[in-house]
């Protein structure tokens, strides 16, 4: 029997993770609660406006954007922006931080559904007593090609992080 290649059993490995990957991407978002705290990662002109249709529906409800380059902030109550993070890992520890002041038991992470995975992955070891509700934005609209590109590279981030290089 030959042997089979070794770039062959790697690339074979990548894409079979590749599949887990996507398919562990939580599919929509879970059911909030009225008094829910809804954390949006800034990045893509999807996640904001989606999170702040998310608020519309809560009572009680509060949205804090983490991250710099928010593009569309909206002039709503119950709005907290930290602009200072320039990264997941970096929006993981001001997300750490407010949970921290504020004493929260349970946050709702909103960012697109490509980069959920990466994003609960480094929220879960940063505050593990946490309760972290996923809220991924769908990439809708995006041509097939980009939206592979995205997934793409958000999976070889993903395994750069297990590896245990979170910024980068």
């Amino acid at each position: 029997m030959k042997y089979i290649p070794l770039s062959f059993v790697l690339l074979f490995c990548f894409v079979l993770g590749g599949l887990m990957f996507k398919s562990m991407t939580p599919p929509r978002c879970e059911k909030l609660l009225q008094d829910d705290n809804i954390f949006v990662l800034t990045g893509d002109a999807r996640r904001i406006p989606y999170a702040v249709k998310k608020l519309e529906h809560l009572k009680y409800g509060s949205l804090y954007i983490i991250g710099a380059g928010a593009t569309f902030i909206p002039d709503i109550d119950h709005v907290q922006v930290e602009s200072l993070s320039k990264s997941t890992y970096q929006n993981a520890l001001a997300i750490k931080h407010i949970v921290k002041i504020k004493n929260l038991s349970r946050v709702v992470i909103v960012t697109t559904e490509d980069h959920m995975n990466r994003a609960l992955y480094l929220l879960r070891d940063e505050i593990p007593d946490t309760d972290i509700i996923a809220c991924p934005a769908s990439l809708t609209g995006m041509n097939t090609a980009e939206r592979l590109k995205r997934w793409t590279i958000e999976y070889i981030k993903y395994i750069v992080t297990l590896l245990g290089i979170k910024e980068g």
